[in-house]
């Protein structure tokens, strides 16, 4: 498991797993356990925006804070992923 940061946003932690890395980029966000149950998974397109497959316990204030801050900031975690997946942007896939 890899985190983004080491911070959280919105109360949760963003990262992926090495189970992640077959499909494209993507942000998990959880609290502390950093399980995939109850977590939210946002597939992040190549401008920063993002599709959201699984909202897991996050209300739609915590949704958006993520979202908001995966726009700013999804180049700086793109070279994080990239370390560990070929894989790319979600919009090829759509």
């Amino acid at each position: 498991m890899s985190k983004y940061y080491q911070f959280q946003i919105a109360g949760y932690y963003l990262y992926y797993t090495s189970h992640c890395i077959i499909e494209c980029m993507h942000v998990h966000a959880s609290d502390r356990k950093l399980t995939e149950a109850g977590s939210a998974k946002f597939f992040v397109n190549s401008d920063g925006s993002t599709v959201l497959q699984n909202r897991g316990i996050l209300n739609d204030r915590e949704i958006r804070i993520i979202q908001e801050f995966i726009k700013i900031n999804y180049l700086e975690m793109f070279e994080k992923w990239s370390q560990d997946s070929e894989k790319r942007f979600y919009d090829k896939q759509q």
